[in-house]
């Protein structure tokens, strides 16, 4: 099993969502001039990782009713486990944050 790092990195060249790409993309909402907007980040993150959960379960009843290869269901099946790998690596992330601010003193 990848580590959650390489994981993350992995799906983010995959979807073409590395850093550099989503400073890039003009996000719409609440972000303040110059900066993003943590909640379109994370939501485009969910997306991108229903989207391959979509995938992965049209590729498998695709080879289920054999119009598909067995490759291509193999190949989105990593690209979701890797999307999913990634989002319980940001939690983590988020929760070990929310943690360290919770144990400082005031």
């Amino acid at each position: 099993m990848a580590t959650p790092g390489f994981a993350a990195g992995a799906y983010a060249s995959i979807k073409g969502m590395g850093a550099g790409n989503l400073m890039r993309k003009p996000l719409t909402g609440g972000a303040e001039a110059g900066g993003t907007d943590f909640s379109a980040l994370l939501g485009k993150a969910l997306d991108a990782t229903a989207e391959a959960g979509r995938k992965a379960d049209v590729q498998a009843a695709s080879v289920a009713g054999g119009q598909a290869d067995l490759v291509n269901v193999v190949t989105a099946v990593a690209e979701s486990e890797a999307a999913i790998e990634t989002l319980v690596a940001v939690r983590d992330r988020v929760i070990a944050a929310y943690e360290e601010i919770m144990r400082m003193p005031v």
